[in-house]
């Protein structure tokens, strides 16, 4: 399953375009920036990475976080197209079988994923309970960013080289958790690589 220089007891994975696909992406929270922009807000360089480390579940609270109300009727809208999009997610096909396979084979497994804070509890809904969650607006930390990684550790008590990451994004999955000291490769749902084929399972 793993090179002999690679024995890992965790297996820590990404969720969006990992475990987890979002059908009909309808993208709220940059309409919601849109919005902010058009009414005057000038846009940072950080805006997104601080919509998914604060532990914010609605609109009204997160512009309010950037300084400014937004009229009910956006509101309503920002509500729907969130709720239409939490239900369009579904999991990979291979995503269940392999993190029991995981499970059962002795594998310790948790989620670390980059997310706003609505949709920590409809992802953790549709898979089996884990033994970590290190949401991004839980942590108050983005990947690459240490804290996020650390936070992994200190949750199981264990050493980075005991983790294995699995993710789609280069700096987030890759670079970020091997600059750590952990190990990682990525997944490349694009073109149908499966987790079974990441993870050599036979």
């Amino acid at each position: 399953m793993f090179p002999h220089d690679i024995s890992p007891s965790v297996i820590i994975f990404d969720v969006f375009g990992t475990l987890v696909k979002i059908g009909e992406r309808q993208s709220p929270y940059r309409k919601l920036m849109r919005y902010l922009k058009q009414t005057g807000r000038t846009p940072r360089t950080d805006d997104a990475a601080t919509i998914m480390s604060v532990d914010i579940h609605d609109f009204e609270s997160m512009s309010a976080l950037f300084g400014q109300q937004i009229p009910q009727h956006l509101l309503q809208e920002l509500n729907q197209d969130l709720a239409y999009e939490m239900n369009s997610m579904q999991l990979y096909e291979d995503t269940l079988p392999t993190l029991l396979h995981l499970q059962q084979a002795g594998f310790r497994v948790g989620l670390c994923s980059n997310l706003a804070a609505p949709y920590g509890s409809p992802v953790s809904a549709m898979l089996p309970p884990l033994d970590v969650y290190a949401w991004s607006y839980a942590v108050g930390a983005i990947k690459p960013d240490d804290r996020i990684y650390q936070y992994l550790l200190d949750q199981l008590a264990c050493n980075a080289e005991d983790i294995l990451f699995i993710g789609d994004t280069l700096l987030a999955d890759l670079e970020g958790p091997t600059a750590f000291g952990m190990s990682a490769r990525l997944i490349d749902r694009h073109h149908g690589q499966t987790l079974w084929e990441v993870l050599d399972l036979e």
